[in-house]
């Protein structure tokens, strides 16, 4: 944990003595032009959308995911989802979600969008074999590709660049020097930027902000909904815990909530356990919907999660569908 908050703040101001690395960087820029030079992309069957980043850690690719699946669901299309499953394990691949899937076996992320809309989905190490089996079992005629866009072997029709506004691209380096998966100069071949929350930052293809809008607190333990106006006034001193790429974000929402937070973050893709959860007191204890999904099992009457929803331009999504209709 601490080797990774020294990596972000160096990565995200200045490298510091990661500049000792630039020699791997080059070498990491080489092969990463050289997979996506030499990649020979698959057709899977079907258009493929592909939403992803190239800043390694949490940018809000997730409730773009979601955001796209039900846009193109009410526009007529029947969309199915494909993901590598980071954090799973399952018994054999392709994986196809269920009701009782387990982050263990398909990940957390891909848990958590299977239970907020319950669409086709699989999860693979070879995602073209996934969003085959999706067009041929289930007759899907889009397939989203969550956190794809490194994923050069799977033929795609767009690609989604989501950004967090707030840090950007960091110190503008590729790994390990900076946070960067690919240059910065990959934005310009992608369709559409969605930028997660406010910043300075701007690109030169067409770009949307998205802000994530939460409406409820849900009780882990006994499935309770509540909204943010039903929250107990002498309940706004709250613990909080994030296992996302960027956990302060989760805890600035609690805060512009009205919240009073402890806030404890955890590593991306964290397994939390008793101890994560202990704060020393019967507070309310706020979680993201994606740590949720890997604590039903250690659940008290005291914790709740926080649903959030993508907000995005409405353009966003006609020049999606006119993309994809092209």
């Amino acid at each position: 944990m601490a080797l990774e908050h020294a990596l972000n703040r160096a990565w995200y101001s200045t490298p510091g003595l990661l500049w000792l690395l630039l020699p791997l960087e080059g070498l990491f820029r080489l092969i990463s032009s050289a997979r996506r030079r030499w990649t020979q992309p698959q057709d899977c069957g079907a258009p493929v959308v592909v939403v992803g980043n190239i800043a390694v850690g949490g940018s809000g690719k997730t409730p773009v995911v979601i955001a796209v699946a039900e846009a193109l669901q009410v526009a007529g299309f029947k969309p199915g989802i494909v993901s590598r499953g980071y954090g799973g394990k399952a018994e054999q691949y392709p994986y196809l979600l269920s009701e009782t899937s387990l982050p263990e076996q398909a990940g957390d992320e891909p848990c958590l969008i299977y239970q907020r809309i319950g669409l086709a989905m699989a999860v693979a190490p070879d995602r073209v074999a996934a969003g085959r089996l999706l067009v041929e079992q289930y007759g899907c005629d889009v397939i989203i590709s969550d956190d794809g866009l490194q994923h050069y072997r799977m033929a795609r029709k767009v690609e989604i660049l989501v950004v967090d506004a707030q840090r950007g691209f960091g110190n503008g380096h590729c790994l390990p020097v900076g946070p960067l998966r690919e240059p910065v100069s990959r934005h310009n071949k992608v369709d559409l930027c969605v930028f997660n929350g406010k910043g300075s930052l701007k690109l030169n293809r067409p770009s949307f902000d998205m802000a994530l809008k939460p409406s409820k607190l849900v009780n882990l333990y006994s499935g309770e909904s509540r909204s943010i106006e039903q929250w107990p006034s002498s309940e706004m001193q709250v613990n909080a815990i994030a296992g996302i790429g960027h956990p302060q974000r989760f805890f600035d929402t609690l805060g512009g909530l009205g919240f009073s937070v402890s806030g404890r973050g955890l590593p991306d893709h964290h397994q939390p356990n008793a101890d994560d959860l202990d704060f020393g007191n019967s507070k309310p204890l706020i979680m993201t919907e994606k740590d949720a999904v890997k604590c039903r099992h250690l659940a008290q009457p005291h914790h709740w999660m926080l649903p959030v929803d993508a907000q995005i331009d409405p353009q966003f999504y006609q020049q999606l569908i006119a993309l994809l209709r092209a």
